[in-house]
């Protein structure tokens, strides 16, 4: 079952046209993700990063914009995990305005450590909440 979550175009993602500039979509993606961390995984991106030292940084993002999203849209994103590795998460997140596809993405996260940047495995907590979450 997806994860769901919804985002209002405001004026701050829009370029002079009043439609999304598309590198405000990647910030709307990378708040998806860390949404779903928090709500989902049960582990939130300061508890990661500060506390842990850990991060997922993206090592892969395939996009596709479908059609433009307009200021005052309100955006529904849904977001499945396809595969979890060792150490890496692949995700299928999805942006939609009613019935209208806007973007669709497959992103490839990878857990490091971030003193040395190096990737390391799952811990058994987050990856058996990943895994029960594959689409």
């Amino acid at each position: 079952m997806p994860y769901i979550t919804r985002r209002k175009v405001r004026f701050q993602h829009c370029d002079p046209a009043a439609i999304v500039f598309y590198p405000r979509y990647f910030e709307m993606i990378n708040s998806v993700i860390e949404d779903y961390f928090a709500e989902v995984v049960e582990v939130d991106f300061r508890a990661m990063h500060v506390e842990r030292h850990v991060g997922v940084p993206t090592v892969s993002i395939e996009t596709h914009f479908h059609a433009p999203s307009h200021l005052g849209d309100e955006l529904e994103f849904s977001l499945e995990p396809t595969a979890v590795g060792t150490t890496s998460l692949t995700l299928s997140i999805r942006a939609c305005c009613g019935d209208e596809a806007r973007l669709s993405c497959q992103s490839t996260l990878v857990f490091v450590d971030m003193d040395s940047g190096r990737p390391i495995p799952w811990p058994d907590a987050m990856r058996q909440r990943l895994v029960s979450e594959l689409a």
